[in-house]
């Protein structure tokens, strides 16, 4: 299998973010890369680096105005007096109609959800490769590839079309969904992160040309809490094109195999023709979130199930934090994919 990754990526070093009231480590660290690219070999990946195909494919669903504000906010932040080195909000608007500031800290609190995604003078260049490298793997189904993985970080499922949140600021996924529906493709995001694809579903949501699914831990009382019920189905012409799955916390293999079938039976409904994998291992049973109890092999049976599919398959990297297991866990699940 082939594998998509820029040394960019390294740039990207968050130091700080807000957890229940306390100021913590960033557990969004860049070795990160070095484990999940050992667990990416070690299931025979050969990884290639990007082209740079231009903000073309990321202003396909990135506003203008949020990238700029990307690209420009860390020098703009640095010379207020007494900045901190990271950009992170202090102040929202109550609604997205909200008039927009022109000053770097209203649009800090505009375009940024939450306090775990700082932005520090690397970031950009980190997720527009991140981006670039995902844009890639695109190409590669595009070209006749049956299964590829991006190891895309930042990652990306958290970041609506003018909105970071939750370590991530370009939405990989969408990307990579979007220049596959413009190249004639009719593609599925299966989300299968801890945490529920908000971001993702925001893109989307009133869209029905992109089925966009996420299996997570039931968000009534765990991150992101506003997004991911079982009741929001998407508006419009996208009514019915949108599935969230919750899982009670603490929710294991068996049951979660089952919920992947509910998943496949809408693919299949959907006509799909790729399947664009959010890949989240934070689903782990030792993740530091505790948000699921899926085991090792459990993650080898998931890429199994998905296999199972007979479709094209874009592994996309979202979470999974650091741990002892976490490059076995890319490990199984790509080589549940390959051994079916």
């Amino acid at each position: 299998m082939k594998a998509i990754f820029d040394d960019r990526q390294w740039k990207h070093d968050p130091k700080h973010f807000m957890a229940n009231g306390t100021q913590k480590a960033n557990p969004e660290q860049p070795r990160r890369i070095e484990v999940l690219q050992n667990g990416a070999k070690e299931a025979g990946c050969m990884f290639l680096a990007p082209a740079d195909h231009g903000l073309g494919p990321i202003a396909a669903l990135h506003s203008p105005e949020y990238l700029v504000f990307l690209k420009t906010i860390h020098e703009r932040w640095s010379r207020i007096e007494n900045a901190s080195d990271e950009v992170i909000p202090n102040v929202h608007p109550d609604r997205r109609t909200a008039s927009y500031p022109r000053s770097a800290v209203g649009q800090a609190g505009y375009h940024q959800a939450d306090t775990a995604c700082p932005i520090a003078a690397g970031t950009w260049d980190a997720a527009y490769w991140s981006a670039q490298s995902t844009i890639e793997g695109a190409d590669l189904m595009l070209a006749g590839e049956q299964s590829a993985y991006v190891l895309s970080r930042p990652p990306g499922h958290h970041a609506f079309a003018d909105l970071a949140g939750g370590f991530c600021f370009l939405n990989n996924s969408g990307i990579a969904a979007e220049h596959l529906l413009k190249a004639g493709k009719r593609p599925a995001i299966l989300d299968i992160d801890v945490h529920h694809g908000n971001g993702t579903q925001g893109i989307f949501y009133e869209r029905g040309d992109v089925l966009t699914i996420s299996i997570h831990a039931d968000p009534s009382r765990f991150y992101p809490f506003f997004w991911g019920h079982n009741h929001e189905r998407g508006e419009g012409h996208g009514r019915g094109a949108n599935l969230n799955l919750p899982l009670e916390r603490g929710t294991g293999d068996d049951q979660y195999l089952k919920t992947l079938d509910t998943a496949f039976d809408r693919i299949q409904a959907f006509g799909t023709d790729i399947v664009v994998v959010a890949l989240g291992l934070d689903a782990y049973e030792k993740d530091p979130l505790k948000g699921l109890a899926i085991t090792t092999p459990g993650f080898a049976r998931i890429g199994a199930a998905i296999a199972g599919l007979g479709l094209p398959v874009l592994f996309v990297q979202e979470g999974g934090y650091l741990s002892e297991e976490l490059g076995q866990n890319l490990t199984s699940v790509l080589t549940g994919l390959q051994n079916v």
